[in-house]
């Protein structure tokens, strides 16, 4: 947990940065970023990235979010719930690691750190990814290299593969999945890098200045990274790898510096509390910048409707659409301070006054629901739209956007607790009581 500021750097101001409404200090909890415990509002983000995922791949099976005009477009930039998962990775996987170097302390270990985020991913994914191959891919059972890339989620490494599209038949999102796991066990080196190039500098603020130039070049990078993507000749497989995705992990990290660095910043009114006091209590404005992201993104200046489609231009664009989208759907949820109280209920009217219409969204219990079993929806849901599209006999690119929605999301849903249930908590149970020697 972050420290408590000094009494003489309390945040005397209201949570709205308004002026002090009396002279004794407020709690600091009260008005600066939560930045440990369970972050519901987080949580409920999640939630809604998992849905829009789902109705974006619903959406490009049908063929809807293939059709031209407006509202294919739309329903193709719902693959924006991508951007927000590696956000919000990086929001919250590299926070402990900002506070340590904006402390001056040392990070955290990596080994535990790793442990964790393996027992988190591949227990749930096994029992998927061993489904859809005795379903799907019975021709090459007896490959070891095909069960070897699957199972280890190296798979988008295989530059000629015997698959069409981005995965086996049945995992093709799981692509993302692997980016995912590419970041995780990067991100000991990259916050390493990050932290000995801060740690030059000799205050808190300091600090958190070069962590955000750190963050800046990052993405760079990533932008970078379409270089050798479509020169000297266009390789799609590289939209499937890390290196196009570290800006989107990096907007998330930024928010996690920012959160932190607001606790330490020196002073009562400093430009880093005023931010994330402005940013907490904007969440309309900042939802309709990330809005018009979202707008962008589904123009065709952003690159086709398939992933890696489009030139090295249109392929920027959709970075940088990805990019704002993420930070500012996650930004309000990310330095608004911890919620007082139980979530409101959506027929109470303070609900919907003083900003607080998006922690009530959020914190709903529907919301907590899908976030809890929000990764055993997006690990499902192509096996279950396979197999209601075989039951049905559509062909691909056919059927109704709204009639396949409804069966594909309720059973869904229903894996995924049942996955929740009885695979990822007994697995989290697990390692905590049998950490191995080697990792403690």
């Amino acid at each position: 947990m972050a420290p408590t500021p000094t009494a003489p750097e309390d945040p005397t101001g209201s949570p709205s940065g308004g002026a002090p409404t009396s002279t004794r200090p407020l709690d600091p909890a009260l008005v600066l970023p939560q930045v440990d415990g369970r972050h519901e509002t987080l949580d409920g983000i999640r939630a809604v990235a998992a849905v829009m995922v789902l109705l974006f791949h619903v959406a490009t099976e049908t063929g809807d979010a293939l059709a031209p005009g407006v509202l294919g477009g739309l329903l193709a930039s719902m693959d924006l719930a991508v951007p927000l998962f590696f956000a919000l990775s990086g929001v919250l996987l590299y926070r402990p690691w900002a506070r340590a170097v904006l402390d001056g302390a040392p990070g955290p270990r990596a080994r535990p750190y790793l442990w964790r985020r393996a027992v988190r991913v591949f227990p749930a994914y096994w029992v998927v990814a061993v489904t859809a191959l005795l379903v799907y891919s019975r021709e090459e059972l007896g490959s070891l290299l095909y069960w070897g890339e699957v199972l280890t989620l190296t798979f988008p490494f295989d530059t000629d593969p015997p698959w069409l599209g981005t995965g086996p038949y049945g995992l093709g999102q799981m692509w993302s999945l692997s980016v995912e796991v590419s970041f995780y066990l990067l991100l000991p080196l990259i916050a390493l890098a990050l932290s000995l190039w801060a740690r030059r500098g000799r205050t808190v603020d300091a600090r958190g200045r070069r962590l955000m130039i750190g963050l800046a070049l990052m993405t760079a990078l990533a932008f970078g990274a379409l270089v050798p993507q479509f020169y000297p000749e266009a390789r799609e497989y590289m939209h499937a790898w890390l290196p196009r995705s570290l800006g989107l992990f990096a907007a998330g990290m930024a928010l996690a510096v920012l959160s932190e660095w607001a606790w330490r910043e020196p002073g009562r009114g400093g430009p880093v509390r005023r931010f994330c006091r402005t940013v907490a209590a904007s969440p309309g404005v900042c939802w309709l910048v990330a809005g018009a992201f979202y707008v962008l993104n589904a123009t065709p200046a952003a690159g086709g409707r398939f992933i890696g489609a489009g030139d090295i231009w249109s392929s920027g664009l959709n970075s940088a659409t990805g990019i704002g989208f993420a930070f500012f759907v996650l930004a309000p949820a990310a330095l608004a301070p911890r919620p007082t109280g139980d979530p409101t209920r959506l027929r109470d009217p303070r609900s919907w006054t003083g900003g607080r219409w998006m922690e009530t969204l959020l914190r709903h219990r529907v919301c907590q629901f899908l976030a809890r079993i929000s990764y055993g929806v997006f690990l499902w849901q192509f096996m279950v739209l396979y197999l209601w599209r075989d039951f049905t006999g559509q062909e691909i690119f056919t059927g109704s956007f709204w009639l396949d929605a409804l069966p594909v999301t309720l059973v869904t849903v229903l894996l995924a607790w049942a996955t929740f249930r009885w695979v990822e908590e007994p697995s989290r149970r697990w390692s905590r009581r049998h950490t191995p020697r080697f990792v403690r």
